[in-house]
């Protein structure tokens, strides 16, 4: 753990469009990974348009690893059925927060990020000042599924005594 560099806080807000998986809904509840951390949502049952609205908090020491989200729909009996998957890039985000801005207007945007080939975003993702803190939301459009997208909200935790983002 000497090599943390601080706490990313995911709130995953909530899912949209999601793909069907029962007869006639899913029961969504969501995974999150990064390198050998895995977290989960609760299961939200029989709703495509979940809201989750839920912390997970992953602790940061390579920032280069990618984040992968993965939708199940909780099954009884049988293996829970994926229902798709994306992943996104801390970079952007923890560049914006390695720049200390203070005293900015609560709600000035930072950064934009633009949906790309490279990325799972569905729309441009805006990392702002919001409170005294950055955040950056953002849609992820899932892949490997007919349809579906994940709002999170992306929340930059500093921990006292660690390396931090000072690079």
């Amino acid at each position: 753990m000497e090599n943390l560099l601080g706490l990313l806080r995911i709130h995953v807000h909530r899912g949209v469009n999601l793909a069907i998986r029962d007869v006639r809904s899913s029961d969504p509840y969501v995974i999150v990974r990064m390198g050998k951390q895995k977290l989960k949502t609760r299961v939200v049952k029989r709703n495509l348009n979940p809201e989750w609205n839920e912390d997970l908090t992953l602790s940061v020491a390579d920032p280069n690893l990618p984040i992968k989200l993965s939708v199940y729909d909780k099954d009884t009996f049988t293996l829970d059925d994926k229902m798709g998957d994306a992943e996104f890039d801390i970079k952007p985000f923890l560049e914006a927060v390695k720049m200390r801005l203070e005293n900015l207007p609560s709600g000035t945007i930072i950064t934009r990020v633009k949906p790309s080939r490279e990325n799972c975003l569905a729309e441009e993702s805006c990392i702002i000042w919001a409170n005294g803190k950055v955040v950056q939301n953002m849609f992820l459009r899932l892949r490997n599924v007919e349809r579906g997208e994940v709002e999170l909200q992306l929340q930059w935790v500093d921990i006292p005594g660690s390396r931090g983002l000072h690079m």
